[in-house]
């Protein structure tokens, strides 16, 4: 028996009472002023950093600042699953031409995002190149997790608008094509901004070798993944009576075989969720395991946003003014006008346009490389890197949260418009 009783208070017990009642208020509390399906992200930071601010008694979460393992592992695993079920959950590939609208949101509109990211950094913020860099690589991805209200439904659905596929898929692949310039951030940190110090190694190893590795390996994942489920043995196959769990150990099987070779895992778990998806791609399996690998990222989710709640109040005391404006500019003007030209000559236009462009969501996936970056080497401006992160994510689940839902009731409409036709 402690010293305390049978009946000693634990902070412990507090933390789970604080994180629970959280969760179901941001998920509940909305539902009394619209009708719209809630976007919970936004109210689930604010009302973790109300929770902590209030509540007596509740432990101190681990400081990112100082400690970003625990928040590098708890990201790592909410974006693997994401990026899985986002693989998972597309019906139709397609022809390569419903594809271009992605290519030019990765090709072009992703390395000018993290070029004028930088650029805002270092010149306007005073920066290091090699802060600057990494800046622009944490913020340039949209966010798998975050962005769901805006992108495909599960499989079988249908109704795969132009405008919810291109976000869609550039979830689904941009979180690992940001990860070079993660390392060229690195590089820059540990060697100097002399390119051919560290220029051809980052080019062959993290740009060929790490992207080339993840898309194999995510292919022959996905492909011996289908074997197992619906193919092997014939007539008494795993897909009619398993649950999810063997596909989520597949999944973190694909995913840890790629980084052993020294691939990029982000790209592998999603070309992984594309490849099993044609296999049987009619079977009722694919539906459940979705819903089962989105219950879970969605419990992740949740649990980090409301501990992010609880750490922001600390890390926006380094946030300045100027760096509150790179945030405001990223989400109002850089990924929208970027985001826009991209895309012309596309098949999107319109007003569908500025929905791809302006619903670019940061959310998780920064935590997970800026957490990273942390652990691998010591930056100069490491306390406003997260202050500038932790603030863009706050306003960009607020601010993409509560306006995603009209915009996509006019894609809805549209669709049932050209399926009445």
């Amino acid at each position: 028996m402690n010293d305390s009783g049978f009946f000693g208070l634990s902070g412990y017990h507090f933390l789970l009472t604080a994180i629970g009642g959280v969760i179901i208020l941001a998920h509940w509390l909305p539902r009394w002023v619209t009708r719209r399906e809630p976007a919970a992200p936004g109210l689930l930071i604010l009302l973790g950093m109300l929770a902590f601010a209030v509540v007596p008694g509740l432990p101190a979460l681990p400081d990112p600042r100082s400690n970003p393992h625990p928040w590098e592992i708890v990201a790592e695993l909410t974006v693997i699953i994401a990026l899985f079920a986002t693989g998972l959950r597309i019906d139709n590939l397609s022809s390569l031409r419903r594809w271009a609208p992605t290519v030019r949101l990765l090709a072009v509109a992703m390395p000018l995002t993290i070029l004028a990211v930088a650029v805002m950094g270092h010149v306007f913020a005073g920066m290091t190149i090699a802060a600057a860099i990494l800046l622009g690589a944490v913020l340039a991805p949209t966010d798998p997790v975050l962005a769901g209200g805006v992108q495909v439904g599960p499989p079988l659905e249908g109704g795969e608008h132009p405008v919810r596929f291109a976000l869609t898929t550039e979830a689904a692949m941009n979180d690992g094509l940001a990860f070079p310039f993660v390392y060229m951030g690195l590089a820059v940190a540990a060697q100097g901004t002399l390119i051919g110090n560290w220029g051809l190694e980052w080019l062959l190893q993290d740009v060929g070798w790490r992207i080339a590795a993840g898309v194999a390996m995510g292919a022959a994942g996905g492909w011996a993944l289908g074997q197992v489920l619906f193919v092997l043995p014939r007539g008494r196959t795993l897909a009619d009576t398993a649950s999810g769990v063997v596909a989520l150990a597949g999944v973190l099987l694909c995913y840890g075989s790629t980084e052993l070779v020294e691939g990029y895992g982000f790209i592998a778990v999603a070309v992984m969720g594309l490849t099993l998806r044609r296999i049987e791609a009619d079977h009722d399996f694919h539906r459940r395991l979705h819903d089962f690998t989105q219950a879970l990222e969605h419990a992740l989710t949740a649990v980090l946003l409301v501990g992010l709640g609880a750490v922001l109040p600390a890390l926006l005391t380094g946030l300045s003014w100027t760096d509150a404006g790179i945030a405001l500019a990223l989400i109002l003007l850089v990924r929208p006008l970027i985001g826009w030209l991209s895309l012309l000559g596309t098949r999107i236009k319109g007003r569908d346009r500025w929905v791809v462009a302006i619903y670019g969501v940061r959310g998780i996936g920064s935590i997970y490389y800026l957490a990273y970056a942390a652990g691998k080497i010591e930056f100069l401006d490491e306390h406003r890197l997260w202050a500038l992160v932790g603030f863009t994510i706050l306003i960009s689940t607020l601010l993409h949260g509560f306006t995603s839902a009209m915009a996509i009731e006019d894609l809805s409409k549209e669709e049932a418009e050209e399926d009445a036709a």
